[in-house]
């Protein structure tokens, strides 16, 4: 199945070549949870503050029993500081 992955901010130096404006179309299993996802492209889990599947909040716990469908948009960010 495809979804597509986005990775902001400095996540977004896992994204695999080819990878247009922090986004990516890609091919997963069927059944894939958001943690394979972020697995398969090494992203450090401890670093995925914010995830969003289709707009909708993800908590980062659940990100092993989250299962993706075809076509979700998967949506990272890492924690963010500033004043």
């Amino acid at each position: 199945m495809k979804v597509t992955l986005k990775l902001y901010a400095s996540l977004g130096s896992f994204l695999p070549a080819g990878a247009h404006r922090n986004a990516i179309e890609i091919e997963v299993p069927d059944g894939s949870s958001i943690g394979d996802v972020l697995a398969q492209h090494q992203v450090p889990r401890e670093n995925c503050h914010l995830i969003l599947v289709n707009g909708h909040f993800a908590p980062p716990a659940t990100a092993d029993e989250k299962v993706l469908t075809d076509g979700d948009v998967l949506a990272v960010w890492p924690p963010v500081a500033g004043g």
